[in-house]
């Protein structure tokens, strides 16, 4: 909210919207349950619609109590750390309820990540359970975790005791054909034999609104990833607002193969639906002729997709044949949608752009498309703030406020904001300053009407196809091959993605560049998304006059390098 006098970039937060609520993911469903009971709340498709999954909104409120009196069962207790390291699928869904009804705390991992990966967010999270798939594409999960932990060999059953690694770690869950050394996820719904409903009732009833409910690991430029703490409070709230501004209600199907390990998955999609008491439609990994027959069988009247998806799927040579004029709205995030994009889906789908502004430590999303807005605006910017969200732009150095229009760090503050880093204060003290701003790294400007346009990045951290990659990790991972001596990575403008991977590699004395060997060096250690597509031998890396690479320099002339066609891609 502002007024014509203003001068300063500094939105002030807008009421008009439903008020903030204190309530639980869990007292959240229950609510639903009683008001939708019959509607469908969700369906999950897998294999490729060999195994489909779907609940009424009692329905899924019944299994989640039976997961969750199986989590009481095993031990788990409120503000323990669970994590969920595995794809989209039936058992996820039930887990998000199911902790939230515990007051447990949800622990994100990306099912790609490989054993290393896997070692710091287990053991940074300090998780007491893990639920996870044996197998996720060629990513062979149990071979990790065995790796992780010899002594899983004298395990079985899920349970761990005595002198271990990963010592907080107690019990492992499979979804799935368990290896011998997890239960199954049927195992731990037995479990549920031996809580009754009334235990669950009273433990649900001390979870409060300001308790975690996620901790989600975001990327950064410090080498490491950092959990965000999501409260009840702001998940819902946030999927309560960004709904209302979309519209969404009980009569509205969402499809969507957003990853559940996001928060655009697990709030944007899960939670949004629950609150509108619509269905929700999602599947185990994004394919762009399946994701076509589910929108053909389902008819959504929503689509949450990143650009990549909605090119993929309006290029696939059936896209023809399939009923795809059934949208309202078109919902998508991120810098740097191409409005040309969003017209042809309108011309081709009926779907009105829902475009946000949105990062994880703000559970997420802050500014949103508003319906009211011409539809140039709908398509050129990030639209306008949510209600009850403070945001400004500020200059990077000094703090102080910008002028409308004018370019400089946006700043985020209000319900929706995390409550910092998991178990790194120096972290969150660098990103939530002492008066609750959120500094977001972001580069953007706002004009007067509350129009959000993002312009660039502070942070190094790249968007690839939706997934966060911060070049510190890969810049690590390369500098450990016995052939690179300095090596610095930034992103580049890609059709499909939005941005790829680039790294400059300086060669130790001596040695030469193999763009190959690297990647194949790179691909051993990290997941297939942050492998860089482009790889640069360079004999020195620009520098500032006081030392500090110029990493905007080397930006410059890896686009210009792929624009006139003389860096060609490393074949991944």
């Amino acid at each position: 909210m502002t007024t014509v006098e203003d001068t300063l970039a500094w939105w002030r937060p807008d009421a008009s919207g439903p008020e903030i609520l204190d309530v639980t993911l869990g007292d959240m469903l229950d609510q639903q349950a009683i008001a939708f009971a019959d509607r469908t709340a969700v369906t999950v498709d897998e294999n490729g619609g060999a195994k489909s999954t779907s609940w009424t909104y009692a329905e899924l409120k019944k299994q989640a109590d039976i997961v969750g009196r199986g989590l009481m069962g095993l031990g788990i207790e409120r503000g323990d750390h669970v994590a969920v390291m595995a794809q989209n699928c039936a058992e996820w869904i039930l887990l998000e309820y199911a902790l939230a009804k515990t007051g447990a705390v949800l622990v994100t991992v990306n099912p790609a990540l490989l054993q290393n990966e896997v070692d710091y967010l287990l053991t940074q999270s300090r998780a007491k359970a893990l639920v996870f798939c044996p197998q996720f594409r060629t990513n062979d999960i149990a071979a990790h975790l065995a790796g992780l932990m010899p002594d899983l060999a004298t395990t079985e059953g899920g349970r761990r005791t005595g002198n271990r690694t990963l010592p907080d770690l107690e019990t492992l869950v499979a979804v799935g054909e368990p290896p011998a050394f997890a239960m199954s996820f049927r195992d731990l719904c037995d479990h549920a034999d031996t809580v009754s409903p009334d235990a669950l009732a009273a433990r649900q009833a001390k979870v409060a609104s300001a308790d975690i409910a996620q901790i989600q690991y975001t990327s950064g430029t410090t080498g490491k990833p950092k959990g965000a703490m999501l409260t009840h409070r702001s998940t819902v709230n946030n999927a309560r607002l960004a709904g209302d501004r979309g519209g969404f209600g009980p009569d509205d199907v969402l499809l969507s193969a957003m990853p559940l390990f996001h928060t655009a998955g697990c709030v944007c999609n899960v939670m949004a639906m629950l609150v509108s008491g619509g269905h929700l439609v999602t599947m185990d990994g994004f394919d762009a002729r399946r994701m076509l027959e589910l929108w053909d069988a389902h008819e959504p009247t929503i689509l949450n997709a990143v650009p990549t998806m909605m090119i993929r799927m309006m290029e696939h040579p059936d896209w023809d044949s399939f009923n795809t004029h059934t949208l309202r709205k078109t919902y998508t995030g991120g810098t740097n949608i191409p409005p040309s994009l969003l017209r042809t889906m309108k011309e081709k789908t009926g779907g009105d752009p829902l475009v946000l502004m949105g990062m994880t430590e703000c559970s997420p999303v802050i500014t949103l498309t508003n319906p009211g807005d011409s539809f140039e605006d709908q398509v050129s910017t990030a639209g306008t703030p949510l209600p009850h969200t403070e945001i400004r732009i500020v200059d990077p150095d000094t703090g102080a406020v910008r002028g409308w229009g004018e370019s400089g760090e946006l700043c985020i503050r209000g319900y929706n904001t995390m409550a910092g880093y998991f178990d790194m204060p120096e972290k969150t003290a660098e990103t939530i300053d002492a008066d609750g701003w959120l500094h977001s790294g972001d580069l953007a400007e706002l004009a007067q009407s509350g129009h959000l346009r993002i312009v660039g990045r502070l942070k190094d951290m790249i968007i690839r196809g939706g997934e966060n990659v911060y070049p510190v990790e890969i810049e690590e991972c390369l500098l450990d091959h016995q052939s690179v001596s300095e090596a610095q990575v930034v992103g580049v403008p890609d059709k499909q993605l939005d941005e790829e991977i680039c790294a400059f590699v300086v060669p130790v004395p001596g040695a030469t560049v193999d763009p190959q060997v690297l990647q194949a060096f790179c691909r051993e250690r990290m997941a297939r998304h942050k492998m860089p597509k482009y790889i640069v031998g360079i004999d020195a890396l620009p520098m500032t006059a006081n030392g500090k690479v110029q990493k905007f320099a080397l930006r410059d002339q890896a686009t210009q390098a792929i624009t006139d066609g003389s860096l060609t891609p490393v074949r991944r």
